[in-house]
C-alpha cells in the first residue's frame, strides 16, 4: 500500500531567506513531484531492483534535466542554486533517481552544450531536456576508475567516420540510453568526446545485476566492437581530460546538494519517529542519547546547507573551483552517511525495513560516496589544493 510522504524540510538557520521566489517555486514543484510520484512507489522498485522508467517524462516536465542549460536548447536557463535545490529534492526521494537526472543534465547535456557545435546542440539538447531522448556518460573502464587518463577505449580514422573500440562500466542509464557521450583516445593518444547512438553496429549495453545499492537505478556497461561513428559526432571544442573532468564538476556540484537531500530525509524520519515511539512510558525523543543523535544530525545538515548555498553562489558567478566542489561533495556524502546510520539506529529493527526510507538511503549512499570521485580522491584533491603538493603520483 502506498504511504503518504510526510516530509518536512529542516531549515535551522533560515536559509530560505537567502533564496529567491523562483528558487522556492522550483523547489516546491520538485518536492510536490517527489511526494506524489516517487515516494509512494520507490520502495517497491528498489526491492525489485527495477528503474521506474515512467518517471522520466515527469522529471523532464519539472526541469530536472539540464536546468542550467539555456532555454533556447530546451533547458531551464536557471542558476546553480536552482539546480542544486532540484537535485536535493530528487535525491531526498532516491539517490538512483537523482543519478538519472544528474547524468542526463551534467554528463550528457552539459558536454554537448559546452563542447559541442551548434548542429550537435540543436540535434540532441531539446529532446534530452524533455526526456524524449535519454543519455549516459562513458568514462570509467574496467581497469581505470580513479585514474581515467589510463583509459584504453580508442578510435581510429576511417575516412568520413571513425572506428571505436573498448568498454566502459558502472554506467548509469546505459541499459536504456539512446545516446552515450563517450571519452576515448584518438590515434595521437588525445582524449576526445564522441556521441555514440543506440543502433550503431557493434555497440551494446549489457545491464549490471545483483547490486545492493542504487537498486532503483539502471546501471550497465558500454561495449564498443568496431563501432562506426560519423566524424560529425565528435565533440569539437575540447581535448584531454579537462573535457570529462569539467562534466564531473557539474555532477559533483549536484551530488553535494543531492546527498543532503538524503540526509534531510533520514533526519526528518528519525525526528518524527522519536516523538511517536514510546518506550519506558514516554517518547524516545525525550531521552538524552536520542536527542544527542538528532542534535548532531541537524547541526551537520545545517553546516552542509550553508556550504552548498555558498558554493551555489560561487558557481553561478563562475568562481567555484573544482577543489571547492570536491570538498562539498565529500562533506555532504559523509554527512548523509552518518545521518543515515544514526537514524537507522534510532528506529531500531524498523530501520531496516522498507516501511521507512532509511536503509535504502544507507545502501544508496555507499555508491554515492564512491562515484564521481571516491571519498579518498576528494580528500587528496583538497590536500593538493591547500599544500600545492601532488599525492596522486
Amino acid at each position: 500500500m502506498a504511504k503518504t510522504d510526510l516530509f518536512e524540510s529542516p531549515d535551522y538557520y533560515f536559509l530560505d531567506e537567502l533564496l529567491t521566489e523562483e528558487h522556492k517555486l522550483v523547489r516546491a514543484a520538485v518536492r510536490d513531484f517527489v511526494k506524489k510520484e516517487v515516494s509512494p512507489i520507490i520502495e517497491d522498485y528498489a526491492q525489485r531492483a527495477e528503474f521506474p522508467k515512467h518517471l522520466i517524462k515527469g522529471l523532464g516536465e519539472i526541469g530536472a534535466f539540464g536546468p542550467t542549460i539555456p532555454v533556447q536548447y530546451g533547458g531551464g536557463g536557471m542558476d546553480y542554486i536552482a539546480y542544486g535545490l532540484i537535485m536535493q529534492e530528487v535525491e531526498r526521494g532516491d539517490s538512483g533517481i537523482r543519478s538519472t537526472a544528474s547524468v542526463q543534465g551534467s554528463l550528457v547535456m552539459y558536454p554537448i552544450y559546452a563542447y559541442g557545435n551548434e548542429a550537435q546542440r540543436n540535434k540532441y539538447l531539446p529532446k534530452l531536456a524533455t526526456g524524449e531522448m535519454m543519455g549516459c556518460f562513458g568514462l570509467t573502464e574496467p581497469n581505470h576508475g580513479s585514474n581515467p587518463s589510463g583509459m584504453t577505449t580508442n578510435y581510429k580514422d576511417a575516412g568520413d567516420h571513425v572506428i571505436l573500440n573498448g568498454a566502459k562500466m558502472w554506467i548509469s542509464n546505459s541499459p536504456f540510453a539512446d545516446i552515450a557521450v563517450v571519452w576515448a583516445k584518438n590515434e595521437e593518444g588525445k582524449i576526445k568526446g564522441i556521441i555514440v547512438e543506440r543502433g550503431m553496429e557493434g555497440f551494446t549495453t549489457p545491464e549490471t545485476h545483483n547490486k545492493w545499492s542504487l537498486r532503483a537505478s539502471s546501471t550497465g556497461e558500454l561495449v564498443f566492437d568496431n563501432v562506426k561513428v560519423p566524424k560529425e559526432n565528435i565533440l569539437p571544442n575540447v581535448e584531454g581530460l579537462k573535457g570529462p573532468l569539467g562534466c564531473l564538476n557539474q555532477a559533483r556540484f549536484g551530488i553535494a546538494w543531492g546527498a543532503i537531500g538524503a540526509a534531510m530525509d533520514c533526519y526528518d524520519t528519525a525526528l518524527r519517529y522519536s516523538k511517536e515511539r514510546i518506550q519506558f512510558d514516554r517518547p524516545i525523543g525525550g531521552f538524552q542519547l536520542q536527542q544527542k543523535k538528532l542534535a548532531e544530525m541537524i547541526t551537520e545538515i545545517t553546516k552542509a546547507q550553508l556550504m552548498n548555498w555558498r558554493l551555489g553562489v560561487l558557481k553561478s558567478e563562475d568562481r567555484a573551483t573544482p577543489a571547492q566542489i570536491s570538498m562539498a561533495k565529500r562533506n555532504s556524502v559523509e554527512t548523509a552517511m552518518n545521518c543515515a546510520r544514526e537514524a537507522r539506529q534510532m528506529l531500531g529493527g524498523m530501520g531496516i525495513t522498507g516501511e521507512y526510507p532509511i536503509m535504502r538511503h544507507m545502501m544508496n549512499l555507499e555508491s554515492v560516496v564512491t562515484y564521481e570521485g571516491t571519498h579518498d580522491i576528494h580528500l587528496l584533491i583538497t590536500g593538493m589544493d591547500v599544500t600545492g603538493l601532488n599525492a596522486f603520483q
